[in-house]
C-alpha cells in the first residue's frame, strides 16, 4: 500500500495514475487532547486502520495523481535520525576531497565509530516544496537516501527483529551545506530533508536490502547504488539506534547516501528515484 498526504490533509492510496482518498479513516484515530502525544498517531495505529483503509477502498473517490500536490507521507515524525558515510565508497570520496572533508577527523571515520547524528524535523518538506538554499555562499549538495518509517515503539531491538518495527519506507534527500561545523547543524537547515513521494508499507517491501537508487540534477546522472552497498543495513541501524535512543511512531531514519555527492544551485531540478518505492522531483530556489 502507498500512503500519500496530499492537498490540505487528505489521505489517500495511490494506485497507480490515481489516488484514492480514504481521509474517513482518520476519524478512527484515537482521540486525543493537550499534552498531545509526540510521536505520529497515524502511524502508530496503522496496522488497526489497514482493515478501515481496505473497506473504504472500492467506494473511494479517484482523482489523477498528477493533479493533487503531494505533502509530507508522515505529518509527525519526533525526530530525524541519520546515518553518515554508510556506504563506502561515499566514505572513500569524503576522505579524498578536502571541500567534504574540510581536515575534520570525525568526517573521515567509520559510521560504528562516529556513530548516528539527528537532524531537526523542523527541516523537513514534502514532495511538492522547493529546497531553498540557505547558505548561498558555500557549497551545498545533494544526497539521495532511502528513509525508513518506524512503525512502534523500538528500543535495544536486536537486528535480527528490527524490521518487524517498521511501518513502510520512503525517498529522502539530505540536503548538506558543507564546511566545519558539526553534521547535524550543517545538515538541518530549513528545507534540507525531504521526504516522499508516499509512505510504501513494509509489507509492500519485505526486503530493502536490494534496491537501486538513481539521483540525477538537470537530467544527468549523480548518483547511482543499490542498498546491498550500505556498510550498516537497515536492521543493523536499527540496532544501533534503538541502542542509543528509543524510536517511537513517525520516527525517520535516514539510511545514508552513496558516492557521487555533488553540489546544487538555484534553478537546479533534482530527481530522485528508490525501485519499488518511487520518485520524487524537487526544484531548487
Amino acid at each position: 500500500m502507498k500512503l500519500c498526504r496530499y492537498n490540505g490533509n487528505h489521505l489517500g492510496v495511490v494506485e497507480g495514475d490515481q489516488v484514492a482518498d480514504i481521509s474517513q479513516a482518520l476519524s478512527h484515530l484515537p482521540k486525543q487532547s493537550y499534552p498531545y502525544p509526540g510521536h505520529d498517531q497515524l502511524v502508530a495505529n496503522l496496522d488497526k486502520l489497514k482493515p478501515v483503509i481496505v473497506s473504504l477502498l472500492p467506494s473511494a473517490q479517484r482523482v489523477p495523481l498528477e493533479s493533487v500536490r503531494l505533502e509530507l507521507p508522515v505529518a509527525n515524525p519526533g525526530k530525524i535520525v541519520a546515518a553518515p558515510v554508510n556506504y563506502q565508497k561515499h566514505l572513500n570520496e569524503v576522505r579524498d576531497q578536502v571541500d567534504l572533508h574540510h581536515g575534520n577527523e570525525a568526517h573521515m571515520r567509520q559510521i560504528r565509530d562516529i556513530g548516528l547524528f539527528l537532524k531537526a524535523s523542523s527541516s523537513l518538506i514534502g514532495p511538492s516544496d522547493r529546497v531553498v538554499i540557505g547558505k548561498p555562499e558555500r557549497r551545498n549538495d545533494h544526497e539521495i537516501e532511502l528513509a525508513v518509517v518506524i512503525g512502534r515503539i523500538a528500543k535495544n531491538v536486536p537486528a535480527a527483529e528490527a524490521l518487524d518495527y517498521v511501518a513502510g519506507y520512503a525517498v529522502a534527500l539530505d540536503m548538506t551545506v558543507r564546511g566545519p561545523e558539526d553534521r547535524s547543524f550543517r545538515k538541518s537547515l530549513d528545507t534540507y530533508s525531504v521526504l516522499g513521494p508516499w509512505l510504501v508499507t513494509a509489507d509492500e517491501l519485505p526486503d530493502p536490502a536490494c534496491l537501486d537508487l538513481e539521483l540525477t540534477v538537470n537530467g544527468l546522472t549523480r548518483q547511482k547504488a543499490n542498498t546491498r552497498d550500505l556498510v550498516l543495513s537497515v536492521s543493523e541501524l536499527i540496532e544501533f539506534a534503538s541502542s542509543f535512543y528509543t524510536l517511537h511512531p513517525g520516527d525517520l531514519i535516514f539510511t545514508g547516501t552513496p558516492e557521487g555527492v555533488g553540489p546544487v544551485e538555484r534553478g537546479d531540478r533534482i530527481v530522485a528515484e528508490i525501485d519499488g518505492v518511487g520518485s520524487i522531483t524537487i526544484d531548487v530556489a
